[in-house]
Formats: C-alpha cells, structure tokens, sequence
C-alpha cells in the first residue's frame, strides 16, 4: 500500500507559485485582460497562499479561539475576495504600484491563508453557507458586467468585461450543479467540524 503523497502540502509550493506570480512576464500576462485578472491571477495568488500553510498550522489548536468553526477565516477570506473584485480595485492595481504590491501581498495571505486554516474547520452549514455566497456573488457580478453599456475598468475593453460576466455566469451555473450533484449523490458528508 502507497503511502499518501504530502507533497501538495508543502509551503515551498506555495512560495515557489507566489514567486512565479510576481515575475513581470507572467504579471503581466496575467494582467493583460480582466478575465485573466479576475479568473487567474487572482485564483492562482490564492492558490499560493492556500499551500503556504503547513498541515501542522492547519490543525492548530491555538487558532480555535479566534477561528471557532471556520467561521471568522472564511469572513475574512470573503472580504478580501470582493475587495479585490471590485472594478476599481482591479483598476488601481494597474495604475498604482503600491496598490498592486497590496494585492500580491493580501490575496495570499488574507484569502489562501484562512481558506486554509479555516475550511477544515467548518462543519456542513458553514461550509454551505460560503459556497452559497461565492455561487451568488458569481452569478451578481457576472450579470453586471454582462449588461453594463459602459466600461466598469477603464484599463480593459467592454468585450473582455462582457467576456467576464459571462464566464462568471457559466462559473455560479456549473458550481451550483456540482454542489447539487454532491448533495443528490451523497458525496457531501454531514459531519462535524474538526476543532483541533
């Protein structure tokens, strides 16, 4: 019998992603439409800040009374997700070094980080709660940007930002069908959420 591969845990993943991120090429791909902004770099900075947290940290028992059940990471997780979803925020980014150095900064830290820590913490209804707001912010932001007559972002063209809107309208569609799947199917388990 194989042993479980650790590998996906390991914080030096999660430094090397975050690293690539910030080198000016990749940045600058990547910040080249705001469907890639939104729906890449801001994933793939989460994504860094997701494995930079070890299984240790993960499990600790000291984060408890400060994060009971997941809840107050994944608050704090939301937050940072809109802030940087919103039209003028992607625009600064752009425009303003200090604001995009705020971004490559928070998005791991104070999204990937609690996700982190915090989903493993959170029991069914908590777990249901934040998929039910990230399916409807989904569906709020992709009908704005979809039926905007003008440009929300003045660095990005209103094709790329009704690209956007429907892609995020296809995203809150096919995230509320796997969440329907799992619960007909009974592959979402109701269980209790680990507190240490």
């Amino acid at each position: 019998m194989n042993a479980r591969p650790t590998w996906y845990r390991k914080p030096w993943i999660g430094l090397g992603l975050w690293g690539l991120l910030v080198l000016p090429p990749v940045r600058h791909v990547l910040e080249a439409t705001m469907t890639l902004q939104m729906l890449a770099q801001i994933p793939l900075l989460a994504a860094a800040g997701w494995w930079l947290v070890p299984p240790t940290l993960q499990r600790a028992s000291t984060l408890d009374a400060w994060n009971r059940s997941g809840i107050s990471g994944l608050v704090l997780a939301s937050l940072t997700a809109m802030a940087w979803m919103l039209p003028r925020m992607m625009d600064a980014s752009l425009e303003n070094g200090w604001i995009e150095t705020a971004k490559f900064i928070s998005v791991p830290l104070l999204l990937g980080v609690p996700l982190a820590v915090s989903w493993p913490r959170a029991g069914f209804v908590v777990r249901g709660v934040f998929l039910a707001e990230v399916i409807a912010t989904a569906f709020r932001l992709g009908w704005l940007y979809r039926i905007s007559p003008i440009r929300l972002c003045s660095n990005y063209l209103l094709g790329d930002q009704q690209l956007l809107g429907n892609l995020l309208l296809t995203a809150g569609a096919a995230l509320c069908l796997v969440v329907a799947w799992q619960l007909l199917w009974g592959h979402i388990r109701v269980e209790a959420p680990r507190s240490g």
